[in-house]
Order: C-alpha cells, then sequence, then structure tokens
C-alpha cells in the first residue's frame, strides 16, 4: 500500500497518510496556544465611581500591635465594584524593606475574598531566612491591575491605608527568679528626690489621720 507523507512546516511536526485513510481530527499544536473565550466586559458608566476597599480590621487610622502568634486576621469591605478582580494580592512591606504575603495561600487569594488570616507563627518557623522583624508594616492589598494601578470607574484601587505593628512577646520571669523593674525603683527614687512632692504627700496624710480623728470623736 502506497505512503503519502505530508510535512508541515507550522510547528505541527509531521502527518502520514496511507492512501485511502481519512483525517478526521488534525495533530494539536506543539506551541501550546488553545483558543479562549473572554467572558464579556460589563458596562462601565462613564461618571462611575472608581472601587474601592476599606478595611475594617484592624482599624485604617491606627497603628495596631499584633504579636507574632498563630490566627491574625485581617477583613474588608468593597464599594462601587463594577469589574469584579480575578484576584487580590495581600502583603505586608516592612519598614526595613521586606514584603512578606499575608494569607495561607502565598498572598493571593479570591477576588471577592473579604478576610485572610495570617498565621504570622507558622510562617515565622518557616522562613528562618526572611524573619518577620518586630517593627511597623503597612498592609497592601491589591487586584488584577497590580499594586500601582491608577483609579479607574468600576475597578478596584489598590489600598494601603493600614499600618501595623509585630513583636515577640517576653517570656514570664516570677521575682523569686531575680526579676527586678529598674525603671520602678528609679521612678520611686525620683518622687523621693522631689521636696515639694514629699512635704504634699505629708500634708495629705496629715488632713487625712486628722480627719478621721474628728470623726470617731463626733
Amino acid at each position: 500500500m502506497a505512503m503519502v507523507e505530508r510535512r508541515q512546516n507550522n510547528g505541527q511536526g509531521s502527518l502520514a497518510l496511507q492512501s485511502g485513510q481519512t483525517v478526521t481530527q488534525p495533530q494539536a499544536s506543539q506551541t501550546g496556544l488553545q483558543s479562549l473565550t473572554a467572558a464579556p466586559m460589563p458596562t462601565i458608566p462613564q461618571n462611575a465611581p472608581a472601587g474601592l476597599i476599606s478595611v475594617t480590621q484592624p482599624p485604617q487610622h491606627s497603628t495596631s500591635y499584633y504579636k507574632i502568634a498563630p490566627n491574625e486576621p485581617f477583613a474588608w469591605n468593597f464599594s462601587y465594584i463594577i469589574v469584579t478582580p480575578t484576584h487580590l494580592t495581600v502583603s505586608a512591606v516592612c519598614e526595613n524593606g521586606n514584603t512578606y504575603p499575608v494569607g495561607p495561600t502565598d498572598g493571593i487569594i479570591s477576588g471577592t475574598a473579604t478576610s485572610v488570616v495570617w498565621d504570622t507563627y507558622a510562617y515565622q518557623t518557616s522562613h528562618p531566612q526572611l524573619p518577620l522583624a518586630q517593627a511597623k508594616y503597612t498592609l497592601k492589598i491589591w487586584a488584577d491591575q497590580g499594586p500601582n494601578a491608577q483609579r479607574a470607574p468600576g475597578f478596584l484601587t489598590p489600598n494601603s491605608a493600614v499600618h501595623f505593628a509585630l513583636y515577640v512577646p517576653q517570656a514570664y520571669t516570677p521575682i523569686t527568679s531575680g526579676w527586678s523593674c529598674p525603671g520602678c525603683s528609679s521612678a520611686i527614687s525620683q518622687y523621693v528626690s522631689q521636696p515639694a512632692l514629699v512635704g504634699l504627700m505629708t500634708t495629705l496624710l496629715v488632713m487625712f489621720f486628722s480627719g478621721t480623728f474628728v470623726m470617731r470623736r463626733s
């Protein structure tokens, strides 16, 4: 039986046919290109405001302090979102210049998520090469357009309004083990060295005991 060989130069390889055969399915392209069906873009009014994200935990207008421990929660709300993001990226940028992914999935979460829990203790123990510093951080959240995306109607605007700090709690040391408070001792010595304060305290004590004596006699 005769053999007919056809070679294609478009990256699809060689195709060998025997006489009398019919090719019913073309060979898959080796370039990996696939036909994609894009979702229709929603209609965005020209006067629509830019999408916003407001962090509710921790508060946006104050610095919260978290100890490096399991299950540190972050939560937020969306406003004016017309184009729903595919995903969100949540990062903690330290004042020392290091950036850390927030959450169990390397900082990448669903575009409709409204919270994430960060196990800072687990991160600390599993990343000794880049440990979390006891310092201040900025929480940054952005969508598909990236961390520096400009404000656009209906699209989520990146948020970096939240600041927080991480610290490592000190181990408990009982007084019987020799614990002392240098600050407390110095504070007492400062008060004692103030003659006016000593005189005031003496006057108050005299007035208190005199009043008590008078009340008992009456």
